[in-house]
């Protein structure tokens, strides 16, 4: 189960003026679940989006690559679980484009006005034509209020559907930024997500667009990890209709800071879900490192604790062998950073206990506070460089059991 995380109600996602949404049973690889998303926008949409940086990348990133790098609208998204079409070849690559081709016949528009994107099994090839039997389907089922459905029917190993939405509303517009997202495995940064999406009805230009999906994407999934494997589907999108009436052309617009904070908010919740959702989890744990030289320096030390197996594993026992945090921040990779300097914090909720000064265990510190911090559900661990006034925050999860069986069973 998540860590203190539930999918929102249907009526808790609120429509986007110009997105229609539709699913359907496909039967890509396993019968009798909903497999197939398509995702309709208004003509004139804009899409921007920030992609995996594994070199290994699946088909559908690369033609998303392609599509968005010419000066077209995007109509539609097509997504289907079960087979990621990564690790395919050429093979993988008319998969991807056939698929296109099929969704803009269905809607009446270019094939490069389609993205499409897949998720699931590597290595093996997607059944193109059972995908594309399953569009019209997809069609029929389109409405703008469909956002709940599609958030489960792009699931993988995910326990819970991820959904979130926001209301951004001025004297002159009402705007509204609803997005998905699945993942629970293979998440690192670059990108931090196996699939997102947000759509808003307000208009940007194109620079801007690609900007906020940027930004979005840095504050919230390329702050996250799992296992720190870095999946080849990656993909994290932002929509814009324009169908609002609202026009953001530069940051000096009045309604620019409302619309970033709401799309920042809004992948922020999905990225934290899905590290609550993490293939086991049963921690949520929060690294907050400060006092660093860079922000790059303090994001490598929190990744460094987040990504470690016998840190990880502490967590899932409650045993505060919390040594083991010291030993990473050391091999982080700071080469000049001096151990003396350094402070470390455990916490949870309003108690906070320091843990380490002066290069060893604190004085005041006791393992029995330790170990009742280690007991909760959401865990802060928090760092003190003592080389300079940068920060970085980056959430993670304990590692279980069940994390293995998940893996070991996945293609079963």
């Amino acid at each position: 189960m998540p860590v203190n995380y539930a999918t929102p109600a249907p009526e808790a996602l609120f429509p986007v003026a110009g997105v229609r949404l539709g699913t359907a049973e496909a039967g890509i690889r396993k019968k009798n679940r909903r497999d197939l998303t398509l995702i309709e926008f208004a003509p004139g949409s804009r899409a921007a989006g920030v992609f995996t940086q594994n070199r290994c990348c699946a088909a559908p990133v690369t033609l998303c690559r392609e599509h968005l790098a010419g000066d077209s609208s995007i109509r539609a998204l097509v997504i289907n679980t079960g087979i990621a079409n990564a690790a395919t070849g050429e093979q993988g690559m008319r998969a991807a484009r056939d698929t296109c081709d099929a969704v803009a016949k269905l809607l009446g528009c270019a094939a490069d006005e389609v993205l499409p994107f897949s998720t699931g099994v590597i290595l093996e090839h997607l059944p193109v034509e059972r995908l594309i039997a399953g569009l019209p389907a997809a069609r029929a089922d389109l409405a703008a209020d469909h956002w709940h459905a599609a958030a489960h029917a792009i699931m993988t190993t995910d326990t819970v559907a991820k959904a979130a939405s926001r209301r951004v509303a001025s004297a002159d517009y009402s705007i509204v930024v609803t997005g998905i997202s699945k993942g629970a495995g293979m998440i690192r940064p670059n990108m931090a997500t196996m699939l997102g999406f947000v759509a808003t009805d307000a208009g940007l230009s194109p620079a801007l667009l690609q900007k906020l999906a940027k930004d979005a994407a840095d504050a919230s999934f390329n702050c996250i990890t799992v296992d720190g494997d870095t999946s080849t589907n990656d993909s994290f999108v932002v929509i814009a209709t324009g169908v609002s009436g609202c026009m953001i052309d530069n940051e000096s617009s009045p309604h620019w800071p409302a619309l970033r904070d709401a799309v920042i908010g809004v992948a922020t919740e999905l990225a934290q879900a899905i590290v609550r959702d993490g293939e086991g989890a049963t921690k949520f744990i929060t690294v907050k490192v400060g006092a660093g030289g860079t922000a790059a320096e303090c994001r490598q030390v929190a990744y460094a604790i987040g990504h470690s197996p016998l840190v990880k594993t502490a967590f899932f026992a409650s045993d505060p062998n919390l040594g083991r945090i010291l030993a990473a921040i050391g091999y982080a990779g700071i080469a000049d950073l001096d151990a003396a300097g350094v402070r470390v914090w455990l916490g949870s909720g309003s108690e906070e206990v320091l843990v380490s000064e002066n290069g060893g265990r604190a004085a005041s510190y006791r393992e029995d506070d330790g170990a009742r911090i280690m007991q909760a559900a959401e865990i802060t661990v928090r760092v003190d460089l003592g080389r300079g006034s940068a920060e970085a925050t980056v959430w993670t999860c304990d590692l279980s059991y069940d994390y293995v069986k998940i893996n070991a069973d996945y293609r079963s």
